[in-house]
């Protein structure tokens, strides 16, 4: 089978877009199949056999000038400029952009591939892939709408509000898409719940195939460091829950001698460095970031126990690859995170989102008790073991392109497209018009 793998950001580390395309590329090409990656920047790290076909953008959040003013020479087409544009009114174009690069693209290479695999783009342009011919599989994670609400939440005045609602302006699109969808995948039922709910695709269209860890996370052959605590999340994110676990440890630190890890890169002076400030936590609290996987193995190994904070998560590959490395873990029960643990007390201790004095209950409770530390990590080993292979996920995936290569030719044996211009361009796009978007915040 020849596919076509889309993904608008591939981040090799940090988040799972990036760890999703490099691990079910791989996998795919062991089973026999021919994987062409299209992506933008940050591109992903891939293994042997898998094509990378890069579809740049400007690249306008990259370090060290995030939100940049490219030079006059860096466009090359319209497409840029509406992504600077977009960028410059506060909101997040790169979805959309891509999603019409992507289309752009595979019209000049028709008959090329036997199915196309959105990763979580859904751009508007994305559906229009089958008119070109193709069969169309779309990954939806989780809704980002979950995002959009907890930011809107945790903003503090109206004008941050207002920045939160324009940057994720994308989201609408990715509604409005997603229904025009026949073949989702999805991490987990609760994100299959979830999409339903706040997307509103028909159930029926929607297969959840659990996520997998790669073999590399294995548990240490060191012993682990005395107090230290381990999480993995982005810091300034509001839904991973970093704010609730400061405060926690904070509490935790008057009576103990622990020392957290944060596997994240914090903005200079935002909500998180104030945070540590605030609460007396500087010297006793590390970031690291840039990890390859063999040091975030090791990192993974050296904790005594692992924290999952996080408000909401629709599937939480960390939480997965802790217990693979027999870390034993407090985390939240939020989104998806019991499925992937299993019942509260088997492989981890679950608390309620949010509940600072539960969460360092919680965190106490386990640094108290080694035996109960080493049957979590064991339960949790197995359970990585019997439910979490890439190898899995690629045969479960592979079986639904082949449904949803089936269900194409019978709906479309011929391919329909006529246009000599291959990319749907409305005048006005409420997702991305700052005129649209400031109409609808007076309301």
């Amino acid at each position: 089978m020849r596919i076509a793998l889309l993904s608008y950001r591939s981040k090799p580390h940090v988040g799972g877009q990036g760890v999703y395309v490099r691990h079910l590329s791989r996998e795919l090409v062991r089973l026999g199949h021919t994987v062409e990656v299209f992506s933008g920047q940050p591109y992903p790290e891939l293994d042997e056999g898998v094509r990378l076909t890069p579809l740049p953008s400007l690249d306008l959040y990259a370090d060290p000038n995030p939100f940049r003013n490219p030079k006059l020479a860096e466009f090359r087409d319209l497409l840029d400029v509406e992504e600077w544009a977009i960028m410059r009114s506060g909101g997040f174009p790169e979805p959309r952009t891509f999603a019409r690069r992507a289309l752009r693209t595979l019209a000049g290479r028709l008959g090329e591939f036997d199915i196309v695999h959105d990763n979580q783009t859904l751009g508007t342009a994305i559906p229009e892939v089958t008119a070109l011919g193709f069969p169309l599989i779309t990954t939806i994670h989780h809704p980002i709408s979950f995002d959009r609400r907890i930011e809107l939440a945790a903003a503090p005045t109206w004008r941050k509000r207002f920045g939160v609602w324009r940057w994720y302006g994308f989201v609408r699109m990715q509604q409005r898409v997603a229904r025009r969808l026949r073949w989702i995948l999805t991490p987990s039922e609760t994100s299959k719940r979830d999409i339903v709910r706040e997307f509103g695709v028909e159930p029926d269209r929607i297969r959840p195939i659990l996520l997998g860890v790669a073999p590399e996370f294995v548990p240490p052959t060191a012993p682990r460091v005395p107090g230290r605590i381990l999480a993995m999340a982005s810091a300034d994110a509001p839904l991973k829950g970093i704010g609730t676990l400061l405060e926690a440890f904070a509490k935790l630190r008057t009576e103990r001698d622990v020392h957290l890890v944060l596997v994240a890169r914090p903005k200079p002076g935002g909500v998180t460095e104030q945070l540590i400030d605030r609460l007396d936590l500087a010297g006793h609290v590390s970031f690291v970031h840039g990890l390859t996987d063999s040091e975030l193995v090791e990192l993974m190994g050296s904790a005594e126990l692992a924290c999952v904070p996080s408000l909401y998560e629709g599937f939480s590959l960390p939480t997965a690859e802790l217990m693979a490395c027999a870390t034993p873990l407090v985390v939240s029960r939020a989104g998806a995170i019991p499925e992937v643990t299993g019942p509260d007390g088997d492989c981890a201790d679950l608390v309620t989102p949010g509940d600072v004095g539960e969460l360092e209950q919680a965190l106490a409770a386990l640094l108290d008790d080694p035996q109960r530390r080493a049957r979590y990590g064991a339960a949790g080993r197995r359970r990585v073991e019997e439910l979490f292979s890439w190898e899995a996920v690629a045969r479960q995936v592979v079986s639904v392109y082949e449904q949803a290569i089936a269900d194409h030719h019978a709906r479309l044996p011929v391919p329909t497209y006529r246009s000599s211009h291959p990319i749907p361009d409305p005048a006005i796009d409420p997702d991305t018009d700052p005129t649209e978007e400031s109409h609808r915040a007076d309301r």
